[in-house]
C-alpha cells in the first residue's frame, strides 16, 4: 500500500508513546530463553523483528525457522541455537535476508565448536545447525561489521565450558550496543570484564529477572525530525532520560538542529522544544549510532545545513544498503548527496530543480519510509511506498502520524484541490 501524505493545517501538535526498544527486548528474549527456570517475558516490543524472535524460541523444536526480514533476530538466534544442545534445524529468512552476510558469526562459532553448516550460498543464510554445548576459549573478532555478531556472542558466552575471551580487531562500531547487552546479562546475574577492547566472560548460569523495557530511542528519531522541520510542539511519554541504549545521543545530536529536549519527570516524558539555535554545518560520527544517520541527514538537507557524517560503513548491510538508498530518493528532491566512501556522506547544499512531486522508494526498510515521510511538511502531497515496512520497528507509527494531524490518503488520490 502506498500513502499520499500531507501535512498538519496550521501548528503542528503531538503527544504520543514510544513503541519498546526491540533492541532491549531481543537481547532480553534470548536472556530468558537461557535462563533455567525464567518464566515468559510479558512486556516487550510489539513488532516484526520481536514477534519473529518470540515465535522463532515458541518453536524450538521445529525443522526449519524462518524469521522473515529480521536481522538481528537471525544473528542472535544463530548463535543461541548452536549453543543449544539437540537443536537441529534450519535457520532461514527472507530473500533479502539470503544477500545478508553471516560469515563472521559463523566462523567464530565454529572456531568455539559450533555445527553450521551453509544451506545455500557460502556466507549467507539459510543456516543449517546442529546445536550442541560449545567448547569456548579465546576468540579474536573483527568488531568493525557489526556488534550484534558481539551481542549474539557475548549472550552465549556463560553457557560455554571454557567461558569467552573475546577480543576485538579493528574499530568496533555500535559500541553502545555491546554495553546494553552486558548491562541486561549483568541484570540476569552474569559477571562480565571489559577493558581495552577485550571481554571476558566465565562459565556461569543466568538467573530469572524481569526486564523493564523502555521506549525505543531509534523509534524517536521521526519525531525529533518532525519536530525539527515543522517547529512544532511534540511530547513523547515513555523516553528514558537515563537509558542504555546508544540512541539516546539523538536528543545530543538534535540540540544541535535546532530542538530542545526538555525533561518532565523521572520516569520519562519529555517535551520537543523548537529552538532557534541551529549549527551553520554539522560533522557526527555515526559509528555508535548509525540507525539515527537517515533521520539527521534528512533534517539536514531540508533545513539547509550543510554536513559531513561519517561512521555510516555498516548501513551497507541493513534491510538495504542505506546510503545509496538516500542518495537515489533525495535527488527526487533535487538534492544532490556526496556519498565519499563507504563510510563517509557530505553535503555542500547543492540542489536542482524538480519538476514533480516525489514517490519515494522504500527499498522493504522501515526507516527509509519514517525519515522520509516528515518532506511532506515541505512539500505536500509526496506518495511513500509500501507502507507496510514500517511494521518491523513501529507499527502504529502511520496511526500517530495521523494523530499529529498529518493527511494520510490513498496513493493513488489525487491532490486535494486548493481553496
Amino acid at each position: 500500500m502506498d500513502y499520499r501524505i500531507l501535512p498538519p493545517e496550521g501548528f503542528l501538535e503531538a503527544r504520543l508513546s514510544l513503541p519498546l526498544s526491540k533492541s532491549m527486548s531481543n537481547r532480553a528474549l534470548i536472556i530468558n530463553a537461557l535462563t533455567p527456570g525464567a518464566r515468559p517475558l510479558e512486556e516487550v516490543a510489539v513488532c516484526d523483528d520481536t514477534d519473529a524472535m518470540r515465535n522463532a524460541l515458541a518453536s524450538q523444536e521445529a525443522k526449519e525457522i524462518n524469521i522473515g526480514a529480521a536481522g538481528t533476530t537471525m544473528r542472535f538466534l544463530t548463535a543461541y541455537f548452536a549453543a543449544k544442545e539437540g537443536s537441529d534445524l534450519l535457520l532461514d529468512g527472507s530473500e533479502r535476508m539470503r544477500h545478508r552476510p553471516i560469515k563472521v558469526l559463523v566462523e567464530a562459532l565454529r572456531t568455539l565448536g559450533a555445527d553450521i553448516e551453509y544451506a545455500g550460498e557460502e556466507g549467507f543464510p539459510p543456516l543449517r545447525i546442529r546445536g550442541r554445548r560449545l567448547a569456548g576459549g579465546e576468540l579474536k573478532l573483527d568488531s568493525s561489521v557489526s556488534s550484534q555478531y558481539i551481542s549474539a556472542l557475548l549472550m552465549i558466552a556463560p553457557t560455554m565450558k571454557e567461558g569467552l575471551k573475546l577480543t576485538f580487531l579493528g574499530e568496533t562500531v555500535s559500541r553502545p550496543y555491546i554495553l546494553m547487552t552486558l548491562k541486561m546479562m549483568e541484570d540476569a546475574g552474569i559477571e562480565s570484564d571489559y577493558f581495552d577492547d577485550v571481554v571476558t566472560i566465565k562459565p556461569q548460569t543466568y538467573k530469572p529477572f524481569d526486564f523493564k523495557i523502555e521506549g525505543d530511542w531509534s523509534a524517536a528519531a521521526a519525531w525529533y525530525e518532525i519536530d525539527a522541520i515543522s517547529s512544532g510542539a511534540v511530547t513523547i511519554d515513555n523516553l528514558a532520560r537515563e537509558s542504555c541504549q546508544g540512541d539516546r545521543k539523538l536528543a545530543d545530536i538534535f540540540e544541535r538542529l535546532g530542538v530542545t529536549t526538555e525533561w518532565e519527570g523521572e520516569d520519562g516524558g519529555s517535551d520537543l522544544i523548537p529552538s532557534p539555535d541551529q549549527d551553520a554545518r554539522l560533522k557526527v560520527d555515526f559509528s555508535d549510532t548509525p540507525d539515527l544517520a537517515q533521520y539527521v541527514i534528512v533534517t539536514c538537507v531540508m533545513l539547509g545545513i550543510p554536513f559531513r557524517f561519517t561512521g555510516l560503513s555498516t548501513l551497507a548491510i541493513k534491510e538495504t544498503d542505506r546510503v545509496s538508498a538516500l542518495t537515489a530518493e533525495l535527488a527526487k528532491i533535487g538534492v544532490m548527496l556526496q556519498p565519499e566512501s563507504r563510510d563517509v556522506v557530505a553535503w555542500e547544499g547543492q540542489r536542482r530543480p524538480i519538476d514533480a512531486l516525489p514517490v519515494f522508494d522504500t527499498y522493504d526498510d522501515h526507516r527509509m519510509a519514517m525519515c522520509l515521510a516528515p518532506i511532506s511538511i515541505f512539500l505536500p502531497g509526496i506518495i511513500i511506498k509500501d507502507v507496510e515496512v514500517v511494521a518491523k520497528s513501529y507499527p502504529e507509527f502511520w496511526d500517530e502520524m495521523r494523530n499529529a494531524g498529518f493527511i494520510l490518503l490513498d496513493g493513488d488520490a489525487p491532490l486535494p484541490d486548493p481553496e
